[in-house]
């Protein structure tokens, strides 16, 4: 099925910004419905957004709305998320998954079937 790598996390300031990137090797990312979730330490996965196949559509979790961008250049096979105004409570390790079917911007994890590796996103102070 080939794979999804997240890269682009790291240690920001309260504030700051970072763009992740989830990357696919082996398929095409056109025509499947892509999302990022994320998993702080001892909590539940949760979701964080969703594009659907074409990019004209686009779902968030009200904990990022207005601070995160979700985004997706299917000639690169590659999503985005783009977090700016930082929090502390957005630390977490951050996933990007692949939707099962080719439509919508789901928001539950059983509506994906294939997920990244994920790449941690630390907030101080």
């Amino acid at each position: 099925q080939g794979h999804l790598v997240e890269s682009g996390g790291g240690l920001v300031q309260t504030g700051g910004s970072l763009r992740l990137s989830c990357a696919a090797s082996g398929r095409a990312l056109s025509r499947y419905a892509m999302g990022w979730f994320r998993q702080p330490p001892g909590k539940e996965r949760e979701f964080v957004a969703a594009i659907s196949w074409s990019g004209g559509s686009k779902y968030y979790a009200e904990s990022g709305e207005g601070r995160f961008t979700i985004s997706r250049d299917n000639a690169k096979n590659t999503v985005y998320l783009q977090m700016n105004s930082l929090k502390p409570e957005d630390t977490a390790v951050y996933y990007c998954a692949q939707g099962a079917q080719p439509w919508g911007t789901p928001s539950k994890m059983e509506d994906y079937g294939y997920w990244g590796q994920g790449t941690q996103v630390t907030v101080s102070s």
